[in-house]
């Protein structure tokens, strides 16, 4: 008889925690002044022009760039308030090249500035990345020995006044941050732990990087597994579900997307038993025709229901910043308040949009442009 009681008492348990969950809503805190911060580490990218390989090309073109920039360039050429926290070379030209682009995608930022320390001290980091062409893929070459970036650290910026007397609606943080170096993993644990205490959502990208994590694993382990656990919107694949959480899941589909999708969702059940406070999960999907032409798809799980965009063909200009557009979009529709079936709409027409820039982002003039690649219009405006 108790132990029937209690299975009744776990079966009601279970229900009501069901029906908790499938109606939980993502609520963005009000009065903020900061509609989206991100953490990151700015550097530059060196690229040669006309699509041309790096053994071959003698001009480049020089442009300041991060993942966590990226996303968040989409809310701020669409008029949205952001700010970045990063640290910087102190009288760097690099640096003061980098603040004057992050001026003109209208960011706010703040961090602090160190001593370069000589010839083999602090830097920004950069990579030379070419677009390739046709049959010929792209090639990057990441180099961040002495990356100024990995100084940062919670006891540089004051993160009561940022969530507390500011106040912001969403903190996006990044797996390449957080696994950067031991300090930048407890800045991005610092950052998640504030945001909560104050109420704003948080939106983590595991972004897994084996050279990151090397001798690392379980320390980033743990610190990756309470950031997942404090967040309310969470970005992976398959390898870095189970690489950075541990979760295990279906392996990667076969060689048709069908098979990938459903192995995909097969690991958000499993993530979602794991980590159930967290309210939406996201991914692309991505099918290489040629450097020139990707088959690009989304899947984004809300609330137990699934919207999938089935990959469709899109042209490809520059693929680098592909999946920070997509998250980026995804982000500024619910800030905006969109339905969450145009969540995904929005994020799949971004990652679109950002392919057809030389910049590692995208910069829609308005949202219009986005809807325009959404519904397939490419007729020209006049």
């Amino acid at each position: 008889m108790g132990n029937s009681c209690n299975f009744a008492l776990e079966n009601a348990w279970f229900n009501n925690s069901f029906n908790t969950i499938k109606t939980m809503s993502l609520k963005l805190k009000e009065n903020t002044e900061y509609a989206l911060l991100v953490p990151t580490s700015m550097g530059i990218r060196i690229t040669p022009v006309n699509q041309q390989p790096v053994n071959s090309s003698s001009l480049y073109e020089m442009q300041a760039t991060s993942a966590e920039t990226n996303v968040a360039s989409i809310s701020s050429f669409l008029g949205l308030k952001v700010k970045v926290l990063t640290t910087f070379v102190k009288d760097s030209p690099i640096a003061a090249f980098i603040k004057a682009n992050l001026r003109q995608r209208g960011m706010d930022y703040e961090g602090k500035e160190l001593e370069q320390g000589g010839p083999w001290g602090y830097r920004h980091q950069f990579n030379i990345a070419d677009s390739g062409y046709g049959g010929r893929a792209p090639r990057v070459l990441n180099d961040r020995a002495g990356e100024v970036g990995r100084t940062l650290n919670a006891k540089d910026f004051d993160l009561e006044r940022i969530f507390g007397k500011e106040g912001v609606k969403v903190v996006h943080l990044s797996g390449l941050i957080a696994a950067l170096s031991p300090e930048t993993s407890e800045f991005c644990l610092q950052i998640a732990r504030t945001a909560k205490k104050y109420g704003s959502l948080i939106s983590f990208d595991l972004n897994y990087r084996a050279s990151f994590w090397k001798g690392r694993e379980e320390e980033l382990h743990k610190a990756f597994t309470e950031i997942a656990g404090l967040s309310d919107i969470l970005i992976g694949n398959e390898e870095d579900f189970q690489l950075c959480l541990g979760i295990e899941g279906p392996k990667a589909g076969g060689k048709d997307i069908d098979a990938h999708i459903e192995a995909f969702k097969g690991m958000i059940l499993n993530v979602k038993k794991a980590f159930p406070n967290v309210s939406v999960f996201a991914n692309t999907l991505r099918e290489v025709v040629s450097a020139n032409e990707h088959l690009w798809g989304a899947i984004v799980y809300y609330n137990n229901q699934w919207q999938v965009v089935a990959p469709r063909r899109i042209g490809v200009l520059d693929r680098i910043g592909g999946g920070d557009g997509f998250v980026g979009g995804l982000l500024y529709a619910i800030l905006k308040g969109m339905e969450p079936e145009q969540w995904i709409q929005f994020g799949w027409a971004c990652g679109a949009l950002a392919t057809t820039f030389t910049t590692d982002y995208a910069q829609p003039v308005d949202e219009d442009v986005v809807w325009s690649i959404w519904n397939g219009n490419a007729r020209v405006k006049r």
